[in-house]
């Protein structure tokens, strides 16, 4: 999905013109909202169906991407929505709160991890097997794994489908040992897999997009937060920590 935000829209935009057609009855539940959406667009996957903290306006998710609709339909709303007394951020709470469920919504399997499973900090990792960063971060890996932070790896080819790259990934996969093929491909060494049919490489590159991730390494908190580039274990436990 190389065009995630433009797909988003026009899923929502698609949305809209049912909604102005059959609007939210009041006392509705968020059950039968979504029931009815379920039937009139099955294209249109919705992970959230639920009000604003505005009167009359409802949040609408899929994945980590939100919008704003009102309740007759015939307005939909981007941006996000702060509260003037706390000039808190509401929107992004929510966008990061969803990017948590969406990444753990993947799955440990679907992921090569370092580290233990009893780990005091989990995070998520996006990463590009070319990338140099991403690469330094990871011939640090054991400096993570000692400061109690376990590493789950998500791909992110930059380069895109039908690349290089993305190949390498999947290649990576495919290996009998996931973990021993990633360290040596990121040491530059070339993996030689069967194909062993759909890896998980595009869905986490799906993903990556929808998040809004354009550079790698891209850490995920286990908050949610997007930590852009490569952060030493020190001070990435100092955040960890203090956040």
């Amino acid at each position: 999905m190389r065009h995630v935000t433009m797909r988003f829209l026009t899923s929502l935009a698609l949305l809209g013109c049912m909604l102005s057609l059959t609007a939210i009855a009041a006392g509705e539940t968020e059950a039968e909202i979504r029931a009815r959406l379920a039937t009139q667009f099955p294209e249109i996957s919705i992970d959230g169906l639920t009000p604003s903290p505005i009167d009359g306006l409802y949040e609408v998710r899929l994945g980590a991407q939100l919008a704003y609709v009102t309740a007759d339909g015939q307005y939909l709303l981007q941006g996000d929505i702060y509260e003037v007394a706390t000039r808190a951020n509401l929107t992004e709470e929510r966008r990061t709160s969803a990017r948590a469920a969406a990444v753990d919504g993947v799955g440990e399997s679907s992921m090569i991890v370092f580290g233990p499973e009893q780990a005091d900090h989990t995070i998520t990792v996006f990463t590009d097997i070319d990338c140099g960063y991403c690469r330094k971060l990871h011939r640090e890996i054991e400096d993570y794994v000692d400061a109690g932070i376990r590493v789950r790896y998500m791909f992110f080819p930059r380069s895109g489908p039908n690349t290089e790259s993305w190949t390498k990934a999947d290649n990576v996969w495919c290996a009998e040992d996931r973990n021993s093929a990633l360290t040596r491909a990121k040491a530059g060494e070339k993996i030689d897999s069967e194909d062993c049919g759909t890896t998980p490489v595009e869905q986490h590159y799906q993903m990556g997009q929808g998040f809004g991730i354009r550079g790698t390494p891209a850490i995920i908190t286990e908050t949610g937060t997007i930590i852009p580039g490569y952060v030493p274990a020190d001070e990435l436990l100092t955040y960890l920590e203090e956040g």
